[in-house]
């Protein structure tokens, strides 16, 4: 046996130790550091000559992370990890390295595993060496795995060509190497991209090659995540339309929780960075700092919100940007990207004409505009002479579309009550793009006529019917074999979507051969304005093409098994006292006084029952608010009507709120949802394991609820951090009773660590909150919006998430208007929570009269729903290759600081 001892300190271990030890050597087993160092510290000619090469490293990843339900949750929390550099430095100062790296590690005779952190060697590096002859040497030391490491660092090796030692040395390594996943694709695919990195302007690329380019090295990528496959296809549909017809108008209808915000944000760069012009995009209040928090958090760009109350621009950490109070800062926006609520344009119309802000909009040319929950754009409805007259928004959009090249649409439920409501949309995309439903002679103008032809109920009899449904608008040539021959054959441009000739004029060829060929029955249900226009993507459809993850949810409370809550619910509801009972019935006399006074009344009334029945915090702080003429922020749409409304109160209506703040602020006035939450959180077991063990999330509409609650768990859980992830400066963490503010990202950063297990949000802040390490979810209160529920299931239903079912528990107070909501929402969430496409959006205010009354507009709108189905399910079944478009391995990339240059530029 001969052992060595070596020294940098004493001679060049390059040299002496490395060159000389791998020479001639077979196999190399290498117990390494942490992984991005350690694959770096391969480089060098002694590795490359090496048959087999195996090593083993830190991944600094907790034994959690590699026991997911899925191999992409690891790989993407190792690819983040891996991207915790400055990669444009990187590309520049170790680009040879890079490419040599890449070499090396397609070579085929290197492989690397990793494994986690509580396998932890960082000092305990080793390697075993075979030699051609049969003999091993083994070593163990302070060393590094680099040729560079051996010549400038200071190391200590003892090197060992004892059979015993090398023995141990791999009995070491194969019980770590069993242990370990391989070095994930995604990493071997991002040093070759960076290998090949190089930055280009603009002005070079095609618009096709514009998404990859921008968004290869954008916040989502870094963060090991990428647009999926059906976002992907979205804006390369939107780029195609740009370039078929000039202009892009396109209805995404995707369910719930797919994701439609990046598919539609990741297009509304796009047309920035080709500037088409200013980007507009319009949102509900409770959305709008949703839209810029995810185009921040995702696509790293900045955005502005106009705040409707203090009428001047607000950047993403809350900045002021333009002059205070002026409201004709609307018309000049100082980023390319805009923010606006669709609740000023909803209150800024007076006859025909939109007055204030509103009317400040329409003057001006845009280069794309994207609606948000666009099925609030609708005929007015009910009964007399105005029903079929548009309210505001879809009066608004209408004149708008004229001023935009691109709009874009985007809802989860096209039709809420009536099928008709799908040719309002389409007729705001008709608007200045008549190629969408033709002029005004066109037949598909008439919902009527065209969705029983859409639908398969009606066929065209005659060639010379289908002229007329085929000539106005012409389809582009792509569309059908058809269309390519009749274009080609009378010579119309490729850009033009009209065909003047009658149909007495065509000639033989058409009428006789190609237009007997489009009297198929499939023709029209095939080849029609809907489906050219409008894109909808199923979850179950994804789910069965294994493009998302399928996790379970359990829903409590569960009335069939009230006993295992210990009598903490009567029905769905929780007990409440008499301080409430009262504060609740002042609330609803106070909502019936106000709707005898105003027609706002019903807007009122549900802003007040739905915040007194999310906490007895938040019921108190309104009564307040409202005593003093004002209301939340988070209603800022409404604040001037509001406001206005409120200062010419009644006495009655004073004593009203007066009741409510006396009774909610008495010692008796104990919430009971708090001592529910924090026995489901410390008592409730699921798996084995409490709520609190499995990490949880407490959603709430409302920050003064998020606030309430979260301080008192604090105060009740000494030791444990519970952060608040809300909107702009009320972020944060408590500890006992202290309080301090911190970034968002630092949150999201501790619980991925499982460093927080206990986070409350708001709905605000709702969006780009992946919490795939909690596996509960706690609904403090109920929004009369089923989607908005699945948004925030969605924040811990994900890839990622280690448990195949999450639980989520539903709190509504006993005996009040969210217990009647729930009752009947609950009848078809409670199996699967599968809501997709059979809940409305929003559960409008004069659907909740009473129980009775709800079900019958539930069933109503379900009955419409798959009456309009099928004029939806042909085009976008067919499978999504989660291989094309993979920007993430683009290497011509723009530079972050050109794109937000960019997007820096003021209208």
């Amino acid at each position: 046996m001969t052992l060595k001892r070596f020294s940098s300190r004493t001679e060049k271990l390059d040299t002496e130790f490395l060159a000389k030890t791998l020479r001639s050597a077979s196999k190399y087993f290498r117990i390494a550091g942490y992984f991005r160092s350690s694959i770096f510290e391969l480089i060098g000619e002694e590795i490359a000559q090496i048959p087999e090469v195996k090593i083993i490293c830190n991944s600094e990843l907790d034994l959690a992370d590699f026991q997911v339900a899925t191999v992409t949750a690891r790989n993407t929390a190792l690819k983040e990890r891996w991207n915790e550099v400055d990669v444009e430095a990187e590309a520049l100062l170790k680009k040879e390295r890079y490419q040599i790296l890449d070499q090396l590690l397609h070579s085929g005779n290197v492989e690397i595993r990793v494994v986690p952190r509580e396998r932890l060697f960082l000092h305990g590096k080793a390697g075993s060496i075979h030699y051609l002859d049969g003999t091993r040497k083994s070593f163990i030391g302070s060393v590094n795995e680099s040729k560079s490491a051996f010549s400038h660092n200071y190391e200590l090796v003892w090197e060992d060509d004892d059979e015993e030692s090398a023995d141990w040395i791999e009995k070491e390594f194969w019980a770590l190497w069993s242990d370990g996943v391989p070095l994930p694709e995604a990493i071997l695919a991002e040093i070759n991209r960076v290998a090949n990195r190089r930055e280009i302007k603009l002005e070079v690329l095609k618009p096709n090659e514009v998404p990859a380019a921008a968004m290869a090295e954008a916040p989502i990528y870094r963060g090991g995540e990428q647009l999926q496959p059906w976002q992907r296809s979205f804006v390369t549909m939107f780029l195609e339309h740009r370039e078929t017809y000039g202009k892009a108008r396109l209805l995404l209808a995707d369910e719930v929780g797919v994701g439609k915000t990046l598919s539609m944000a990741t297009s509304a760069l796009v047309s920035a960075l080709l500037e088409d012009g200013p980007v507009l995009i319009l949102a509900p209040s409770t959305l709008t700092i949703q839209w810029q928090i995810e185009m921040m958090d995702k696509l790293g760009i900045p955005s502005a919100v106009w705040s409707s109350q203090k009428k001047v621009w607000l950047g993403v950490e809350g900045q002021i940007l333009s002059p205070r109070g002026d409201a004709s800062s609307i018309r000049k926006c100082p980023y390319r990207i805009a923010i606006i609520s669709t609740g000023l344009i909803m209150h800024q119309r007076e006859e025909s004409h939109f007055v204030k802000e509103a009317g400040m909009l329409l003057k001006n040319q845009f280069g794309i505009v994207i609606l948000d929950e666009a099925h609030k754009a609708r005929a007015r409805g009910g009964l007399g002479n105005k029903a079929s007259q548009p309210n505001n928004l879809l009066a608004f959009m209408l004149k708008i579309g004229r001023r935009s090249r691109h709009l874009i649409l985007g809802t989860a439920t096209p039709i809420q009550t009536d099928v008709r409501e799908l040719w309002d949309l389409l007729g705001i995309l008709n608007s200045g793009a008549e190629f969408v439903l033709g002029d005004s002679l066109s037949p598909w103008r008439d919902h009527a006529q065209a969705i029983p032809l859409v639908t398969g109920k009606s066929q065209v009899t005659s060639e010379h019917e289908v002229w007329r449904w085929l000539s106005n608008p012409l389809p582009p040539a792509n569309q059908h074999h058809i269309v390519q021959q009749i274009r080609d054959y009378l010579g119309i441009d490729s850009q033009s979507f009209f065909c003047g000739h009658r149909y007495e004029d065509l000639g033989y060829m058409i009428q006789s051969m190609w237009l007997s060929e489009c009297l198929d029955p499939k023709f029209f249900k095939e080849n029609n304005p809907v489906l050219r226009h409008t894109v909808l993507r199923k979850r179950k459809q994804l789910e069965e093409d294994g493009l998302l993850e399928k996790v379970g949810v359990h829903t409590h409370p569960l009335t069939r098994n009230l006993a295992q809550y210990q009598s903490r619910f009567v029905g769905l509801g929780i007990p409440t006292n008499t301080p409430f009972q009262v504060a609740y019935g002042k609330a609803e006399e106070f909502s019936k006084l106000l709707q005898s006074r105003t027609k706002a009344g019903g807007f009122m009334k549900s802003l007040m029952l739905q915040r007194i029945c999310s906490s007895f915090a938040s019921g108190l702080k309104t009564a307040q608010k409202m005593l003093t003429h004002s209301i939340s922020n988070e209603d800022d749409d409404r604040i001037e009507e509001v406001e206005h409304i409120l200062s010419e109160m009644t006495p009655a209506e004073v004593a009203c709120l007066k009741e409510i703040e006396t009774q909610l602020s008495r010692p008796e006035a104990v919430d009971s949802k708090f001592n529910t939450v924090k026995w489901f959180l410390t008592e409730f077991t699921t798996d084995g394991k409490t709520w609190l063990e499995h990490g949880c999330i407490i959603f709430s509409q409302y920050y003064d609820t998020a606030e309430w609650i979260a301080k008192e768990l604090a105060k009740s859980f000494k030791d444990e951090t519970v952060a608040v992830y809300a909107g702009v400066g009320k972020s944060g963490l408590f500890r006992d009773v202290q309080f301090n503010n911190v970034e968002r990202e630092v949150i999201k950063a501790a619980v991925r660590t499982r460093e927080i297990r206990l986070v409350v949000a708001t709905d605000a802040a709702c969006e780009g909150l992946n919490l795939q390490t909690l596996g509960t979810l706690i609904n403090i209160d109920l929004p009369w919006n089923p989607s908005r529920l699945e948004q925030r299931l969605g924040r811990i239903k994900r890839f990622g998430q280690s448990r195949k079912f999450v639980d989520m528990l539903n709190l509504v107070y006993s005996e009040t208007q969210d217990e009647k909501v729930y009752n009947v929402l609950s009848e078809r969430l409670r199996e699967t929570y599968d809501i997709f496409g059979s809940l409305p959006d929003t559960i409008d205010d004069e659907w909740i009269e009473d129980e009775e009354e709800l079900k019958e507009r539930m069933n109503e709108y379900i009955h419409e729903r798959k009456k309009a189905q099928n004029a939806f399910t042909l085009k976008y079944r067919e499978t999504l290759d989660p291989k094309q478009q993979l920007w993430e391995r683009c290497a011509s990339v723009l530079s972050r600081s050109d794109i937000i240059g960019k997007l820096s530029e003021p209208w």
